[in-house]
Parts: C-alpha cells; sequence; structure tokens
C-alpha cells in the first residue's frame, strides 16, 4: 500500500521504465506518460499507479531529467501517480527488468507496464485502452499496442524512409507480437518469468514464447497476447545503414539464444523446474553464471553455418512477406529482400561474436529525440 496526503491508496498498476543514457530522450517519454487518462480514470475507481524510473547503469543525466519529471507528480492530485527514480549501478535491461519485476514495483500491483525510455504515447488513451483490453480477456496473459515510426509522420519522405516503413509492414503483420518498448501485462504471469543475464537481445521474443505456451506447457496460442484498439506509440527509427546492421546483428544475437532456450533447453526441464521457471533461471544465473554461454557454445558447435543458427533464418523475411494481403506483397518485396540482405551480413557477424563467447553487445545509435508534438 502506499500513502498519498495521508490517504492509503491501493495500487492497482505499476508502470517501469527502464532506461539507460537517455537523457536526451526521457523527457518526452514522461512528458507523454503524465497526459494518459489511466490515472485519473482509475482514481475513479480508488485505484492508483506508480510510476519507477529504473536507471541501470546510467553514465549522463537520465536520472536528473526524470526525478524532475517524475517528482513534480508526487506532489500533485490524488489521481496523479506516485513516482521514484531507482538507480541500478550494474547496467543491462535484464537485470533492470527482473529488479522492477520481483523487487521494486508494488507487490500488490495486478498489472505491470513496461515502457522504454525513448518512446512517446500517441494519445492519451492509449494505456487505458491496452489496461481495458486485459481486463475484458481473462484469458490474455499480455496486451500491446502497435508501434509506429517516426518517418510514418513525415510528409516527404526518402526512398531508404520508405523503404524502413515497409519492413516495419513485414513485422507488425505476424500474430501475437509482443514489442518490448511497451507492453502490459498481468503482474501473475511476469513474476513466473525470468530473463537470464546473458540472453543478448530479444527477451520480447522470450517473454512472448513462454506466454503463448502458457510456459511451455501447450502449443502456441497467439490469443495470449491481445492487441488494444486505437493504442500507439511513437519511435525514432534508424536512420542509418550502420545503425541498422548493428541492430539487426543484435536481433539475430538473440533470436539464436531464445531458440537455443525455448526450443530446446528449457523443454528438457524437469516438470518441477519448469513449474517455478523465474526461481529456476533466477538460481542458474547465481549458482552457474557461465551455464548459458555454454549452451551457446555447444549450439554452435552442433550449426556450423550461421544460416542455420536458427530455424527458418533465410526464409524468415519471405515468410512474412507471403503473409501479407496481395496488394501489399508487390510493394513490400523490395524490403523483404533488403532485409534478407542485411540479415545475411548480420548472421555472419552475430556469428563471429557469439563464437567469441561475447552475449553483452547492446549498441545506442544517436537518434533524434522525439517531442511532445509527437503526440497527437
Amino acid at each position: 500500500m502506499s500513502y498519498r496526503c495521508g490517504v492509503r491508496t491501493k495500487i492497482y498498476l505499476s508502470v517501469g521504465i527502464l532506461a539507460r543514457n537517455e537523457e536526451k530522450t526521457i523527457g518526452a517519454a514522461l512528458a507523454s506518460l503524465f497526459k494518459q487518462s489511466l490515472f485519473p480514470r482509475l482514481a475513479e475507481r480508488g485505484l492508483f499507479c506508480e510510476v519507477l524510473c529504473v536507471a541501470n547503469g546510467c553514465t549522463d543525466g537520465t536520472e536528473q531529467v526524470a526525478a524532475r519529471a517524475i517528482g513534480v507528480r508526487v506532489e500533485g492530485a490524488l489521481d496523479e501517480p506516485v513516482g521514484k527514480v531507482v538507480s541500478l549501478a550494474e547496467r543491462g535491461r535484464n537485470n533492470a527488468w527482473n529488479q522492477f519485476v520481483h523487487r521494486l514495483s508494488a507487490r500488490e500491483a495486478e498489472y505491470l507496464v513496461f515502457m522504454d525510455a525513448d518512446i512517446v504515447l500517441r494519445g492519451v488513451d492509449t494505456l487505458w485502452k491496452m489496461l481495458a483490453a486485459l481486463e475484458q480477456e481473462p484469458s490474455a496473459h499480455a496486451a500491446v499496442d502497435v508501434p509506429r515510426k517516426d518517418l510514418l509522420f513525415k510528409q516527404r519522405k526518402s526512398l531508404r524512409e520508405r523503404l524502413s516503413l515497409a519492413v516495419s509492414q513485414l513485422t507488425r503483420h505476424a500474430p501475437a507480437q509482443l514489442c518490448g518498448q511497451l507492453y502490459c501485462i498481468r503482474a501473475e504471469v511476469a513474476r513466473k518469468v525470468y530473463l537470464p543475464r546473458d540472453l543478448a537481445a530479444c527477451e520480447d521474443g522470450f517473454i512472448k514464447s513462454l506466454l503463448c505456451t502458457d510456459f511451455l506447457a501447450c502449443a502456441l496460442t497467439p490469443e495470449r497476447i491481445r492487441l488494444a484498439d486505437g493504442a500507439e506509440h511513437i519511435f525514432a527509427a534508424y536512420t542509418s545503414a550502420a545503425d541498422v546492421f548493428r541492430n539487426q546483428k543484435r536481433q539475430v544475437m538473440g533470436q539464436t539464444i531464445v531458440h537455443i532456450l525455448i526450443d530446446n533447453h528449457l523443454k528438457e526441464l524437469p516438470e518441477t523446474q519448469r513449474a517455478c521457471l523465474a526461481e529456476t533461471l533466477r538460481h542458474r544465473d547465481e549458482a552457474d553464471p557461465a551455464w548459458l554461454k555454454r549452451l551457446i557454445a555447444d549450439h554452435l558447435k552442433e550449426r556450423r553455418f550461421f544460416w542455420r543458427l536458427y530455424p527458418g533464418f533465410i526464409r524468415y523475411p519471405f515468410r512474412r512477406w507471403l503473409a501479407l494481403p496481395v496488394a501489399k506483397r508487390l510493394v513490400c518485396f523490395p524490403a523483404a529482400v533488403a532485409r534478407l540482405g542485411f540479415s545475411l551480413v548480420a548472421g555472419f557477424a552475430a556469428w563471429q561474436m557469439l563464437k567469441r563467447g561475447c552475449t553483452d553487445y547492446w549498441p545506442q545509435p544517436e537518434r533524434q529525440a522525439l517531442t511532445s508534438a509527437e503526440v497527437v
């Protein structure tokens, strides 16, 4: 429980903003967050929210910018969220996620929202619509919105920008997408998840796989992730080929590790360990920090060529392309070819990095900060 102006309140929903060196972007992210109708709507029901900025390994002014923005709200009216900044010395998204879920968020919270520090929420009802989607569908574990690249709102788009938007269409068309930039999840479900330290990327893919299989107990069930109608956020797209390449390399590394964990290792665990998966993985990380790197090394010995890192490595872009409506296939064909080309080059680089035992790879490109003008 929390207290606001001497009044005891129940934290119904906890918002976690995972931030590392986002001094230039977090101000706009928080500005769009505090405009959300979620807070007064819940206050009308006698329920309240908390906002925790989990700053991990920051070396810039992220914590100070966030503290100023959040501190104003703490002294506000009862329909505003309780907020604070938590500073973690250890950098790393996975550790920040684990800390927020298992230690920092209010124990009584029934829902958790994860929000990146470099996005803005589009429209004031985005979070409310995501929460409502979960409340109205008991069988769903998580609710998501539609991510929109900032390029979409430019009046004049270059050929490269149009190609970038076409690639986004390939990704969005697949069912049960869980974008790590923003999602709402039931707290009781999130607390069954623990992110391994050496999961290099694609933690959202790891979480999605667990949620959509009821933690590996059944076949893939896309309905476990609900798309909230009319909910959107905006993010700054990568603008250079070098940044796209680095991001794709990180994605290949992450997808490889997710494949090793979900398709191979975790399914072989005894049922007693799978039943308490979060505790099992946490104990592994603490007792044997190198366990996942050994699994990766064994996997690479069996997969001698980089295009065999995970199933469907080469077919993936075209599988998404074939799923598009016929009218969009011609438009998106160049994007599918470009994505395949980037995947092959980035896949070779990812393969070499994993062979060297490197899983700590998270490039932070310079991207234009979004502004409140984009929140429409």
